[in-house]
């Protein structure tokens, strides 16, 4: 149990209004800073109806020196939590810059800040998109980061180099309070709060397979499209790593916790460690909403493998974590989210 405070930035968002939820939980007091340009107010409103406790929130962009430099004279920060960013790949593709902006701009502003104000500490959300295509199914922290095939992974592993360069530029010189730095590198976050309040809401269509199909189980979207049935896996779809949010979530305790006996940087995946195919979600999907999933079976898509999963024994080793939760979880409490609020936290 703890008191000290953290900084979540893009705290309002999907893993990082769950995080909120574990924090105040474990009596961390929270300040939450967000642009809400994809997310919205209410899941915070959420977050305190669930723990019966307030996060500080203040409406503000990553970027804005002036903001960061206001918010860590006002409040005494432990450590951050760095969540802000932009997410979807399709969009990336179409404008890199926009991505390289927000996600490499913002992670250095917020860096600069940090350190003017003496504040060294920070989990910063990676993704297994740094990885590129390795000749591997089985990603293990020891894999080069370098390929990846599109500008959102590539400004990942940019922000994990800064702060790969921040750390050691402190050993070098022997400072007295080096920063502490843990990148995790999420596969696959699914699911949501158990009790149906928060879970993802993303704008527009959905990138990302289950929120997709989530909503052609409640009818938003028509039918989902399986891009190719004939890899080399269990049933020829393509097998991916699902982690269920609260799970996740639960990796950034566990680092935050670590940060004690530490210094440098640190990286982990935070992974199930195994796969499950598209149909197999598919079939998951049906098993708990009682009804048919329309699909159809449409050309791979360029840059798609077969299959990948996470190793996450470094993190059971070092941080003590593992995932808790199964398939059944997660559907089922995407589920129950996506019926309660089939316009996510739209209020009509």
């Amino acid at each position: 149990m703890s008191d000290k405070c953290i900084l979540v930035t893009g705290g309002a968002g999907y893993i990082g209004s769950h995080a909120c939820i574990e924090l105040l939980q474990a009596n961390y007091r929270v300040v939450v800073l967000d642009n809400l340009s994809n997310s919205k107010a209410e899941s915070l409103a959420r977050v305190e109806k669930i723990t019966g406790k307030v996060p500080v929130f203040i409406q503000g962009d990553v970027r804005d020196s002036q903001v960061l430099s206001d918010i860590f004279t006002q409040y005494d920060i432990y450590a951050v939590m760095h969540f802000a960013g932009l997410k979807a790949v399709g969009e990336s593709c179409l404008l890199p810059t926009k991505y390289y902006q927000n996600n490499v701009g913002g992670t250095l502003v917020l860096v600069e800040v940090m350190a003017k104000f003496g504040v060294k500490k920070i989990i910063f959300s990676s993704s297994a998109t740094v990885y590129g295509e390795p000749d591997t199914v089985k990603y293990t922290e020891t894999l080069p980061v370098y390929g990846a095939t599109n500008p959102y992974g590539k400004s990942k592993a940019m922000s994990e180099d800064i702060l790969k360069d921040l750390a050691a530029a402190d050993v070098l010189a022997n400072d007295k309070m080096p920063w502490k730095v843990i990148l995790l590198r999420y596969f696959n976050p699914i699911g949501a709060h158990i009790s149906g309040l928060i879970g993802e809401d993303p704008n527009g269509t959905p990138n990302n397979l289950i929120p997709y199909v989530s909503q052609v189980a409640v009818g938003k979207l028509e039918r989902l499209s399986v891009f190719g049935d004939d890899y080399p896996t269990i049933d020829g779809t393509g097998v991916r790593d699902y982690i269920h949010v609260v799970d996740l979530v639960k990796g950034h305790l566990a680092a935050l916790q670590s940060f004690e006996g530490m210094s440098g940087c640190k990286a982990y995946n935070l992974g199930a460690g195994k796969g499950y195919s598209v149909l197999q979600i598919i079939a998951a999907f049906e098993r708990h909403t009682d009804n048919k999933i329309p699909y159809q079976i449409v050309a791979r898509r360029i840059g798609d493998i077969a299959e990948n999963y996470a190793d996450p024994s470094l993190a059971l080793r070092e941080l003590n974590w593992q995932t808790e939760k199964n398939l059944d979880d997660m559907v089922s409490d995407t589920w129950r989210w996506q019926s309660q609020n089939p316009n996510g936290y739209e209020v009509n």
